[in-house]
């Protein structure tokens, strides 16, 4: 989706547990009749290993001949996750990539040296009215592999390794956790988790990781004594094996990975490890040197100070 600056999310309380580095609160933004609350980028904390941005679209009840439309816009340095629970997104973009996203299938887009793709709720759900709640992140690359070439990965609900064990049950979207490992090809070290607890079940987020959090969607969870709602991103230290048990059913994703070699600069949808680099996709963006959308007229204007 396209990313303009806002207003940070803000800090929870301060906790007990020693391994729980920061509690962030997303700020909710209305984009025309649909709510975003956004948990990365904080002031505190960039990035989770390559996360380096997480929004938490809907829930939404779009009424009939309503839906998505985010038009075509463009991306460097990046990939993007877009994961859905309810509802559907046509995805396009210029390397001719079309891919209805439906709930529990895995998209990633590599941007890499440049891609622009558009968002749309698809006609036929348009035309009957739906429900939307999903999320979607974006992957810093590594320095290296900044400029990779463009690419589109998908891969069915089917396709993912799921793991359940009494109340637990867990869809492993990247990389590996609970002892099995996704499909989907990576350029960096990270791991991505639906995580869904019934009331005193318990799961184990692992200390192997370099960098971890958990963002709890809804429902209630306890770690070592105390109590969080979602919508929580719960970053913690390295090192320490966490127990997470549900006080209530609740449904959260597990992430992060290895940090990366520095951080990196965000202007609107470019992340890059150089300002340069940002100045030549912004000029790039506006002077039309982008490939365009196959089928797309409409597209987002470079933003002007």
């Amino acid at each position: 989706m396209s990313w303009l600056p806002t207003k940070d999310p803000i800090l929870g309380d301060r906790k007990s547990c020693d391994a729980l580095e920061l509690v962030i609160v997303p700020r909710a933004r209305d984009l025309g009749g649909f709510a975003v609350r956004r948990a990365l980028p904080h002031g505190r904390r960039q990035m989770v290993g390559p996360f380096i941005f997480f929004d938490h679209f809907g829930p939404v009840q779009f009424v009939a001949g309503q839906g998505l439309d985010v038009r075509p816009h463009p991306h460097i340095g990046l990939a993007t996750v877009t994961y859905l629970f309810d509802g559907r997104i046509l995805h396009r973009d210029s390397q001719g990539h079309v891919q209805e996203i439906v709930p529990g299938a895995m998209n990633l887009m590599t941007a890499g040296r440049g891609i622009v793709h558009s968002e749309r709720t698809p006609p036929s759900v348009r035309a009957t009215g739906h429900a939307m709640l999903g999320l979607q992140s974006w992957i810093a690359l590594p320095l290296g592999r900044e400029e990779s070439t463009p690419s589109f990965q998908h891969f069915d609900a089917g396709a993912l390794p799921v793991v359940e064990d009494g109340g637990l049950r867990a869809r492993i979207i990247a990389g590996s956790a609970f002892g099995a490992t996704a499909p989907v090809g990576m350029l960096s070290d990270w791991f991505y988790v639906e995580v869904g607890l019934a009331a005193g079940a318990t799961a184990p987020l692992d200390a192997d990781h370099e960098e971890r959090a958990i963002y709890v969607i809804d429902g209630e969870i306890d770690i070592a004594g105390d109590r969080f709602e979602g919508p929580r991103l719960l970053v913690f230290r390295p090192g320490d094996r966490i127990t997470v048990r549900a006080t209530s059913g609740a449904r959260m994703m597990f992430l992060g990975g290895a940090a990366m070699e520095g951080p990196r600069y965000v202007w609107w949808n470019f992340v890059s490890s150089s300002r340069e680099r940002i100045e030549q996709a912004k000029n790039d963006w506006k002077t039309g040197r982008f490939e365009p959308v196959p089928g797309e007229t409409e597209f987002i204007p470079l933003p002007e100070p």
